[in-house]
């Protein structure tokens, strides 16, 4: 069962943080968002594009998907019939890089033919494998260590399984010699979002004593090669990110023995489509993978929820309740997430939850829709 792409709305919203978050890249209080509406039928799916506002995690930035979307995304899919979402991204193949623009058009496509189809996204896209999944928080940088230590006891308090926190030079082996006293025992990683380069090797072996998860992308967001003399000189498992943007960059990586661990963020790789390649590679060659989050609304949250529950998501990823980002969320239910730190995979159909329309009406500050002739 195809379904004709007849209509999409793009919907630019903005909302303040709950609490200021900062990486080596700097401090966001708020987010700039672009949700992509595809409708067919007189049914809507959903996607996000999970970009930031300035082109620091990579090269795409909200005002830049924007326009991507507008003139050319979208254009090439109005009016075209998809066999299966799985299609999707072929519509925009000839366009290089852009891939969170791309990603979130895709994902809004996965989330229609599922409502189309009246059964939920995780089964659409082969998932299934967990009916909850356990889940870490990502921690920013602070004004203070006493005030990460707090940050950090509150979600410990809240149930959850992981902490990650970020690092920069200046802020790292003594930061992270606090938090292994304070908490000896929690699982702990650590997220360098590309601040070292080869000549921190000394001092990035000083973390090997804290029994780290693992040390996310220390080094530049497009080295694979660098990476692989690094993972070769620390005890710490490496997890790639901002490298690993295609199924064929994780084959590389680890036939170069450039990490142990991959994070897999559905909008950095251009959805779920290749998403799920990067899953096959990594669960072939026994490298576990995580979701990574990108302080999305509630529903890049939900479509990183069922992409979740893929079998080789075996490690506790970034997807945290809707309250630690959002006074108020643009989905209803909320995200929540249970005392033992889980989220209940939900069963309604498409990613599984209503979209609050009137809040998200409030919040919009531009809308642009594009018609099928």
């Amino acid at each position: 069962m195809g379904f004709r792409i007849e209509q999409v709305r793009l919907h630019q919203i903005e909302m303040p943080l709950v609490h200021f978050f900062e990486t080596s890249f700097g401090r966001t209080y708020g987010r700039k968002m672009i949700l992509v509406e595809v409708v067919s039928g007189g049914v809507s799916g959903w996607g996000e594009v999970t970009c930031g506002e300035h082109p620091f995690y990579n090269e795409e930035w909200t005002e830049g998907a924007w326009l991507l979307l507008k003139d050319y995304i979208v254009p090439a899919a109005i009016g075209k019939t998809l066999e299966s979402a799985a299609d999707a991204g072929r519509l925009s193949a000839g366009m290089r890089g852009h891939r969170m623009a791309r990603g979130g058009f895709e994902a809004a496509c996965w989330d229609l033919e599922a409502r189309l189809k009246g059964v939920q996204l995780w089964k659409l896209i082969g998932g299934g494998a967990r009916k909850g999944i356990p889940c870490g928080v990502s921690i920013g940088i602070q004004d203070s260590v006493e005030q990460l230590l707090g940050k950090i006891r509150t979600e410990v308090e809240a149930g959850y399984q992981r902490i990650k926190m970020k690092i920069k030079p200046g802020w790292d082996v003594e930061v992270i010699r606090a938090v292994r006293k304070e908490f000896p025992s929690i699982l702990l990683m650590a997220d360098a979002n590309s601040a070292y380069t080869l000549n921190d090797i000394d001092h990035l072996k000083r973390l090997d004593e804290f029994g780290l998860m693992m040390i996310e992308q220390p080094l530049a967001h497009d080295e694979i090669i660098d990476h692989a003399q690094l993972q070769a000189a620390l005890q710490t498992p490496i997890c790639l990110d901002e490298c690993i943007r295609t199924a064929h960059h994780a084959e590389q990586a680890i036939r170069m023995r450039a990490c142990r661990i991959i994070n897999i963020k559905l909008g950095r790789v251009g959805g779920f489509a290749e998403a799920k390649k990067v899953h096959d590679v990594c669960q072939a060659n026994g490298i576990p993978v995580w979701a990574g989050g990108m302080l999305e609304s509630g529903v890049g949250r939900a479509h990183n929820i069922a992409m979740a529950t893929l079998p080789n998501f075996t490690l506790p990823g970034d997807i945290s309740a809707s309250r630690r980002y959002w006074k108020r969320d643009v989905i209803d239910p909320w995200v929540v997430v249970t005392p033992r730190g889980a989220i209940v995979v939900p069963d309604e159909p498409g990613f599984g939850y209503h979209l609050d329309l009137e809040f998200l009406q409030s919040v919009r500050v531009r809308q642009e829709t594009l018609q099928a002739q």
